[in-house]
């Protein structure tokens, strides 16, 4: 796979990356990372029917002169970026993980999105939130890593997306997009840490930690 969006309320500068490996590894020992800092963050990972719906959105909506698309084993959904922390955050991050996931959140996908909304440089779906299980989750989550010390929340407030494609260089954002997701809904999981590892066509996402929702 492949980088990640950037934070929760925009997206995070690695979120919409996309992982190392179609089929990695669920979990990663952290001692075989011992010594530099790990790029991070902690997502809702998508159905398969939902990456098909995101999929066909990406390729209705984004021009590929103007758009990088995001691969489609990458797409998710952020809850919180932490950015770099030592290896050892890692064990700290997976036991919050386990602590925060149980349910799987009800999902739709909602409205195409433009982000920032002045100067955009993603091209994201939004995701909507029925019955606020996402709201609860990333919430949890949100805090949780707070008060063990391993992320810094965001002053905006959490804005739910998947990201598709980004911005190319020296490329020009429309200022609307003709296209939407089909109106899926879906219950999102599993809860995962990914290391966000950068690459010169792109930053790749391994899994670290994976936490099955029911």
């Amino acid at each position: 796979m492949s980088a990640p969006d950037p934070p929760s309320s925009a997206d995070p500068p690695s979120s919409a990356d996309p992982p190392s490996s179609a089929d990695p590894p669920s979990s990663a020992d952290p001692a075989s990372s011992a010594g530099r800092a790990l790029r991070l963050f902690v997502a809702l990972e998508l159905p398969d029917a939902a990456r098909a719906a995101l999929v066909a959105f990406r390729d209705a909506a984004a021009d590929p002169e103007v758009w990088r698309p995001v691969p489609d084993e990458a797409l998710h959904l952020t809850l919180a970026f932490l950015g770099r922390r030592p290896a050892g955050d890692v064990t700290v991050v997976s036991s919050v993980l386990r602590e925060a996931g149980e349910v799987a959140p009800r999902l739709v996908l909602g409205d195409a999105l433009l982000l920032p909304p002045r100067r955009a440089r993603v091209l994201c779906a939004s995701l909507e939130d029925p019955d606020g299980s996402l709201m609860d989750l990333q919430s949890r989550v949100s805090d949780e890593l707070t008060a063990a010390g391993v992320y810094i929340p965001e002053k905006r407030p959490f804005r739910a997306h998947a990201t598709v494609a980004r911005l190319r260089p020296r490329a020009r954002a429309p200022r609307a997009v003709d296209a939407a997701p089909e109106p899926l809904e879906f219950a999102g999981g599993p809860l995962t840490l990914f290391e966000s590892r950068l690459h010169p066509h792109g930053a790749r996402y391994e899994p670290l930690e994976r936490v099955n929702l029911r």
